[in-house]
């Protein structure tokens, strides 16, 4: 056995009930009344509902929204917010044209006779779900691309009907052709080494002759990835497709591997702490959700580029369509293996099991690093190696790194995130929730209507802080990586520390919704604590994930409350409702985990997540402790035009361990900007990085 490798053996596992007791009709259940500040969260204003300035606003954007399109019979409009009733629809899994869809078309464009549309016009763009209680029937939405030339040429009599259209913020928008131009990242990258003069074809990675700056000859230049998580897996290709020599270390294992790891852990209790839920091929994304939901533009070239990327390695092409698109594990795991044998074509080195222990620092240059086999924790098969550049592409859990970045002189600056408590309820308790009388048509996954989920947010007031301060003051409480038929998992990389998180295959068919409740932590937090410093986040992390280790009785037991009695500060008695988590649970006081003003906050936002979803405080509603990890508690300053660190040349600190993403795709976006960064820095990209992939997401600011 390995160093790395932690053994527990169960002396008992405890007992828990795969019966679901979903009360119907659903009780009302009496817990005491939290005394609650102010919760505040806006709402947009539509319609009437608009100021006199914001109808102004509109008006002198529709003109010139209108101003922009030179010619209305030529490129392509965009259509949005098509309603199409679910009795209309194929359901989730059709992602064509159906006759339901030409209906909301032809409304829209006021054609006549839907039927007479030609379905080769069109391609959805996207298709999402909306079953929100304000509507009278639930719907499918689409957004669909009207292409104009072939609309009239399969139908002319639509001519004067596409003349009179307009312009509509947010529904109806006039594409010149060179907007709508996306294409994968491998192709992107090789259009630009041919206007470069470049002409090797696509797939083929003929020797790059550039200005290396290493050894005063010509060269190419010899790049580490440190980490293969998303930003690192992309920012390699990128690189790698430019003709840079690249090196991409990973201190876990392949996917494969992993995958064996992760069960020793799961069956027996074997943690591995270099291969396991955080640490692998793939990151921690690998076996949690697989969402590709981002907030950073779902249309945007720099997204659809890493969305048509995943579609080259495997993923299915409904991601480019879905308004929530995910994967699910198994889905990431032979797209992680394609993604990886497409690298290593391209001549990337990759070594897994290899741990980065420091930086090779010369006259305030890095120089390269060093590395020993993971599993050796006395370091004593460490090794350096040199290189022209690093870019640093570790995930929010390397802690490690972040110490040994902190003994280099890098600056580090702490990082606001959120922590708080994972709850599950019964997946078809959540389906009538949200879903009523249509809750039937889900079928666990196979249905015609998505498995239902949910997100919810608020703003929440400290007691001791004045109403009338700024929202900058106000804590945040929302639900995290929702996963609708999913499951509750180990993300520990310490057998001494307990954090848990969340996963799902792509069918998403278990009988368990879960979602973490977390609020905003920030300085003010850690300093109560005494915790102060650039690391100060990360053991205000660990002091909590301690805490609810000890509450757990040790051997990876998670400590659990319904969340009645969490409302109501008392011990959950047993047989507690059945849990996902396959490791065993313990009831425990999770009200006494967390300090008070968290546990009351945690506290409001429960019970006004109850108010947008009747039911959610329930019996069956299961809290698990603890969740620390939504995102990296530290950030490495950067330059916002060169990805380079401020404090140490030639280190490029990207994706969310940096403190720039969160989520797969932000985390793929940063390491593709990143990639392009690092090329130009090279003389391999010569030109401006946003006319070809558009605009970066910005230094400094994290989108989900």
């Amino acid at each position: 056995m390995s160093l790395s490798q932690t053994v527990f053996t169960p002396s008992f596992l405890s007992s828990i009930s795969n019966e679901l007791r979903i009360p119907h009709p659903r009780p009302v259940l009496s817990y005491p009344r939290i005394q609650t500040n102010r919760i505040l969260c806006a709402a947009k204003r539509t319609g009437k509902r608009r100021y006199p300035s914001e109808r102004k606003k509109l008006r002198t954007e529709q003109k010139e929204a209108a101003a922009k399109v030179k010619n209305k019979l030529e490129g392509v409009w965009r259509l949005s917010k098509l309603g199409v009733p679910v009795g209309d629809d194929p359901g989730k899994d059709s992602l064509g044209i159906s006759e339901g869809l030409l209906q909301a078309i032809a409304k829209v464009i006021e054609f006549p006779v839907a039927s007479m549309l030609p379905e080769e016009a069109f391609s959805v763009v996207r298709k999402s779900f909306d079953a929100r209680k304000i509507l009278k029937e639930a719907k499918f939405v689409y957004t669909v691309d009207l292409d104009v030339k072939t609309l009239l040429e399969l139908e002319p009599r639509a001519h004067d009907f596409i003349f009179r259209l307009e312009p509509k913020l947010g529904l109806v928008e006039h594409l010149s052709p060179e907007k709508t131009v996306s294409g994968d990242l491998i192709s992107v990258v090789n259009e630009c080494r041919r206007v470069n003069g470049d002409t090797a074809a696509a797939g083929e990675h003929e020797p790059v002759v550039i200005n290396g700056t290493g050894g005063g000859g010509k060269s190419k230049p010899r790049v580490a990835v440190v980490g293969g998580g998303p930003s690192g897996l992309f920012a390699a290709l990128v690189l790698a497709e430019f003709g840079a020599d690249v090196t991409l270390i990973e201190r876990g294992q392949a996917v494969e591997e992993r995958g064996r790891d992760i069960g020793a852990l799961v069956v027996r209790k074997i943690l591995d702490m270099e291969s396991n839920f955080c640490f692998g091929e793939g990151g921690a994304g690998t076996w949690s959700d697989g969402k590709l939901v981002t907030r950073i533009g779902k249309n945007s070239a720099t997204v659809l580029a890493v969305l048509k990327t995943l579609v080259r390695f495997g993923a299915p092409d409904n991601i480019l369509v879905n308004g929530k698109p995910h994967l699910g594990t198994d889905k990431l795991i032979p797209l992680l293996r394609n993604f990886r044998h497409y690298l290593q074509s391209a001549g990337v080195n990759i070594k897994f099991g290899t741990r980065v222990d420091d930086l090779l620092v010369e006259d305030s240059r890095v120089v390269g690093v060093r590395v020993s086999d993971s599993t050796d924790k006395l370091q004593s098969s460490s090794k350096d190696l040199k290189f022209d550049a690093v870019v640093l592409a570790v995930g929010h859990s390397a802690r490690d790194t972040y110490e040994m970045l902190l003994s280099r002189n890098v600056e580090l600056t702490p990082k606001d995130f959120a922590v708080g408590l994972r709850v599950e309820h019964p997946q078809e308790l959540i389906n009538s929730i949200q879903y009523s009388d249509l809750a039937g048509e889900v079928r666990k996954g196979r249905g015609k209507v998505p498995v239902a989920d949910y997100k919810v947010v608020q703003y929440v007031n400290d007691k001791d802080e004045d109403l009338s301060q700024s929202s900058s003051s106000k804590r945040s409480c929302y639900s995290f990586c929702m996963c609708p038929g999913g499951q509750v998992v180990l993300t520990s990389t310490n057998p001494n520390e307990l954090c848990i998180n969340g996963m799902s295959f792509s069918r998403r068919s278990s009988k368990w919704a879960n979602a973490a409740l977390v609020v905003t932590v920030s300085a003010k937090d850690f300093d109560l604590l005494n915790l102060t410093g650039p690391l100060a986040g990360i053991e205000f992390q660990r002091e909590f994930e301690r805490r609810a280790a000890i509450m757990g009785g040790g051997d990876f037991t998670v400590p659990v409350q319904r969340v009645t009695d969490f409302l109501q500060s008392k011990l959950s008695e047993t047989p507690l409702p059945s849990s996902s988590y396959r490791l065993g649970v313990k009831s425990a006081k999770l009200h006494e985990l967390f300090p008070a003003h968290i546990t009351d906050s945690l506290r409001q936002s429960l019970s006004m997540f109850e108010k947008e979803l009747p039911g959610f405080i329930s019996e069956e509603a299961l809290l698990h402790g603890v969740e620390t990890r939504t995102s990296s508690p530290v950030r490495i300053p950067r330059s916002n035009e060169t990805y380079q660190s401020t404090s140490l040349k030639g280190l490029y600190p990207v994706g969310e361990g940096a403190g720039y993403a969160g989520g797969i795709v932000s985390a793929a976006v940063d390491g593709m900007f990143s990639g392009f960064a690092v090329a130009k820095n090279f003389d391999l990209f010569d030109g401006a990085i946003e006319s070809v992939i558009g605009k970066a997401q910005g230094a400094g600011l994290v989108k989900y």
